[in-house]
């Protein structure tokens, strides 16, 4: 590896190799201002038949996207920002710092970090939502410090927080755990809340006892803990996230005035045996299935599926009331006390939910598969139908498993068995098509009657989750093709293949701890897989799991088909679950129109497909978010009462400014903040995912086993702060290195955020 030069000109030497582009680029990055070719050039000691290669690298790096040229011929990785540029300031970070991020970025992922610069001129502090034309100055490790020229604009700000009254004084906890202090509320502004309300404020000009003043103007819950308008995490989540709970009175008029779909010109499916298999506390059923050995003789071993869809698609027609309110929300969002639906509950839970022993209207898919799980072809009808079981997860595998209850003794022979016969089979298709297969656990909150977290527990992975997950893909596959056919407008449920970025990323980690991802090829599913496969097992599996899973695109929703790369399928939509994705209602309307199975089709009220993708797969980022700060609130106020106690953990992230750990007991996690970590500078590599002490050398990895101290943990915002106990080398695999004493760690005060300081550079 070519040493990259410093500032002053290097010393000409004789014929260098010439440099890989990872070289050219890691040089570029490193310069503290955009160069050209000629400093290149110089820099690698570079000869005239050398400089024509330089020149054609550079092109071709331009090309790709590797870098980008400005009008002055200069190049600088995509990654960098310009010395001004306007940028928004978004809040601050745990230590309490102001950060921004550029107003445009045009490059790819996330932009740099930027720290906002202390401006001592009275007033002129920069605050949250705040537009400024700012100086930008490179601090290394891509971070950069921002000095405001003037301000641009100052957003309109709000503040979610809980109220809560000390001495006759108001005061106003933000719910946001990047706010560091709390607010003062005069009387007079406080529109009557209670304490422990839920409340919407704006700030104030001025302080009242060192404090900044705010003032409520919407009060969102009330404060007692439980009950369905309670103060609670998901409350709390629901305000954060700003997602609407209240429904128009025309859609809420609608869904009442909503009953029975007539039978008629649909087919009659009432005297197959259809049955729902859902969690045990699910809320609504919009899926039914059974299974029987095909007939056909020209597909020995083969069988045939019944799918069995909720038939939204009569109840919200495009354009009205209930169709507004459901585009708005575009998903139900579940918290473990309650739901946030996307339809009425007249709907979600009654005419469009798939209730046992009742008549509903659906829209069933025959699908017919080989012996070895390929679909050979299917057929999408319109129909009426009555569940004759409503069965649990557990139920159905225990029934499989030798031990059925009343309610699944007389389904064992007759829809239990044939299902798992053409379960076996779908998976066969499954390997075959090598999906890509991620063990990462999935945490559920148990509460008890008064709302209060009774406990934590790590729901296990069944077969009969896998059925039904297996039922489901292949019935949206059928969905994707049929539209296709019949050339109707699909919203496609897409999944792009891995960036190169977040690909180098995965090797650097991998290699850490011993693990080869080879360069070069294509990648695929059964690459990761037989990465996964051979982690399996050992100390690190489950850091292993956890970085192929961000290593991965997000998927999305829109009109252009790219494939779903995890499914290792060229076409998929989603189609069956349409009473919680709006995604799914778009796709029974299409199958409606192309099919001309009557009412409830596209319509001309449709709108861009393309802009509506873009919203679907923004409302389901919004409600995955606020899910998971829902989960982080519980855990916390279920370890409040447990400061001070010792906990297994491992690291699940490594920043500039901390180690995120997840508790083994709980999955709750939080941040061991870097000023507690023993008396040494840390480095952060974040390509190796890493904090390295320059003078001890000791290491603390992403996966790595710890033994921590609950320091703080803070149900409001749901942040918890811990304390390491071991101090030592930290690898997959152990916890214990250079050590010192188990349960006593030191601290020393360090530069906090702030670009300049060796911290936080990096520098060596």
């Amino acid at each position: 590896m070519i040493k990259f030069p410093s500032k002053s000109k290097p010393k000409r030497k004789a014929k260098s190799p010439s440099p890989s582009r990872e070289e050219i680029l890691h040089f570029i990055q490193d310069s503290p201002k955009r160069i050209g070719k000629r400093e290149i050039a110089r820099a690698f000691n570079l000869d005239a038949h050398q400089k024509m290669d330089l020149k054609k690298a550079l092109r071709e790096m331009e090309l790709d996207g590797t870098l980008k040229r400005d009008r002055g011929r200069r190049v600088a990785d995509p990654g960098s920002l310009p010395p001004v540029m306007v940028i928004e300031v978004t809040g601050t970070d745990t230590d309490g710092e102001l950060m921004a991020r550029p107003l445009a970025w045009e490059g790819k992922g996330e932009p740099p970090v930027i720290y906002m610069a202390r401006d001592k001129r009275p007033g002129r502090a920069a605050r949250p939502g705040d537009r400024l034309l700012a100086r930008l100055t490179p601090g290394g490790d891509g971070v950069f410090e921002a000095r405001t020229i003037r301000a641009i604009a100052s957003a309109p700000r709000q503040i979610i927080g809980i109220y809560e009254t000390a001495s006759g004084a108001g005061r106003l906890r933000p719910t946001d755990r990047r706010s560091k202090g709390d607010y003062a509320i005069d009387g007079r502004d406080s529109m009557g809340a209670q304490s422990g309300d839920l409340v919407r404020a704006v700030p104030l000009r001025g302080r009242s006892l060192g404090l900044l003043q705010a003032k409520i103007v919407e009060r969102l819950a009330g404060g007692q803990l439980g009950g369905e308008g309670a103060a609670g995490p998901s409350m709390i989540a629901i305000a954060d996230h700003d997602l609407p709970t209240k429904f128009s009175a025309e859609a809420e008029k609608q869904a009442a005035q909503a009953g029975p779909a007539p039978a008629k010109g649909r087919d009659d499916l009432r005297k197959i045996q259809l049955v729902t298999i859902d969690g045990a506390d699910a809320r609504d059923f919009d899926d039914a299935v059974w299974a029987e050995p095909d007939r056909d003789k020209l597909n020995p071993g083969g069988w045939h599926l019944l799918v069995a869809i909720a038939d939204v698609s009569w109840y919200v027609r495009p354009g009205d009331a209930l169709d507004q309110c459901a585009y708005e929300r575009a998903n139900s969002v579940y918290f473990p006390d309650r739901v946030v639906p996307m339809l009425p509950e007249a709907l979600s839970n009654g005419w469009c939910s798939l209730v046992g022993k009742e008549d509903r209207p659906c829209l069933a898919v025959d699908l017919w598969i080989d012996a070895s799980g390929g679909l050979r072809r299917h057929k999408f009808r319109r129909a009426i139908m009555r569940s004759v079981a409503q069965l649990t997860y557990e139920q159905v595998q225990a029934a499989w498993d030798g031990n059925p209850d009343k309610v699944t003794k007389p389904l064992v022979a007759a829809v239990i068995k044939p299902l798992y016969g053409a379960f076996e089979a779908l998976m066969l298709g499954r390997i075959r098509r090598e999906v890509l297969e991620l063990d990462v656990p999935e945490r559920e909150v148990v509460l008890a009657d008064d709302g209060s977290v009774a406990r934590f527990k790590f729901l296990p992975r069944l077969n009969s989750h896998r059925l039904i997950e297996e039922f489901m893909i292949t019935a949206n596959v059928a969905a994707a093709e049929t539209l296709e056919s019949k050339r109707v407008a699909c919203m496609y449920r897409v999944h792009d293949t891995p960036s190169r970025e977040k690909l180098e990323a995965l090797r650097d980690v991998l290699g850490s701890v011993g693990l080869r991802f080879a360069r070069g090829g294509m990648a695929s599913p059964k690459r990761f897989n037989q990465v996964l496969k051979k982690a399996a097992g050992t100390p690190f599996a489950p850091m292993v799991n956890e970085m192929v899973l961000r290593s991965q695109a997000q998927a999305e929703y829109g009109p252009v088909n790219i494939g779903h790369f995890g499914l290792a399928l060229q076409r998929y939509c989603h189609f069956t679950s349409p009473i919680r994705r709006y995604a799914d209602l778009l796709v029974h309307r299409a199958l409606i129109e192309g099919g001309k199975l009557g009412a409830g089709g596209l319509g001309k009220e449709s709108r861009d497909f393309a802009e509506m993708g873009q919203h679907l797969s923004t409302t389901e980022r919004r409600a995955a978010a606020a899910e998971r700060d829902a989960g982080d609130r519980f855990a916390a106020s279920y370890l409040a009462d447990r400061v001070g106690a010792v906990f297994e953990g491992r690291i699940n992230g490594v920043t500039r400014f901390g180690l995120f750990v997840i508790l083994t007991e709980t999955g709750a996690d939080g941040l061991i903040p870097i000023r507690t970590l023993a008396d040494d500078y840390y480095v952060h590599d974040q390509a190796r995912h890493t904090l390295r002490g320059r003078r001890s050398g000791r290491q603390y990895r992403l996966g790595g086993a710890v033994e921590v101290r609950l320091i703080e943990a803070n149900p409001v915002t749901g942040g918890m702060v811990f304390d390491l106990m071991d101090s030592g080398t930290v690898a997959p695999g152990g916890r214990h290195g250079r050590a010192g004493k188990k349960g006593k760690t030191k601290t020393r005060k360090i530069a906090k955020g702030k670009p300049n300081s060796p911290l936080r550079r990096g520098k060596r």
